[in-house]
């Protein structure tokens, strides 16, 4: 039994998460407070351009809060089963650093494919850590 003020690699991994996730919006408001400053409009914030910065931002930060939730979600199943290990250790590092390749692939405005390979091994260490949740203990 691990003990409950321990921190594992899912927490870990959930503290990176919520700091990347907390980065992007800084950047993201960087980017909005200078093409204030330059004279746009709040107006341009919405406006889908995958050429824009801000607008790649826009679609990280989103992104990013769209999928916190089902990683807290993998944590907080993994805690309370109380499933740990090598295994576990090692899907949540391929997870997070596939969840962080994804939104610098889409900062960075590359090949979108390499966003769905990513977002892909992403969801297969995510369902696995789900069966794992469920059936070891």
């Amino acid at each position: 039994m691990q003990m409950l003020n321990e921190m594992t690699v899912p927490l870990w991994g959930l503290v990176t998460f919520i700091v990347w996730t907390i980065a992007v919006v800084v950047l993201l408001l960087a980017v909005r407070i200078r093409h204030l400053a330059a004279g746009g409009s709040p107006k341009d914030f919405g406006v889908i351009n995958d050429d824009s910065l801000m607008w790649r931002l826009f679609r990280v930060q989103a992104n990013l809060i769209e999928n916190l939730p089902l990683y807290l979600g993998v944590v907080f199943l993994l805690i309370v089963r109380e499933v740990s290990g090598g295994i576990v250790d090692l899907l949540v590092s391929v997870y997070i650093t596939f969840r962080l390749l994804h939104s610098i692939v889409h900062i960075g405005g590359a090949d979108p494919r390499l966003r769905v390979f990513s977002l892909a091994i992403q969801f297969s260490c995510l369902i696995s850590l789900i069966v794992l949740a469920i059936l070891m203990s």
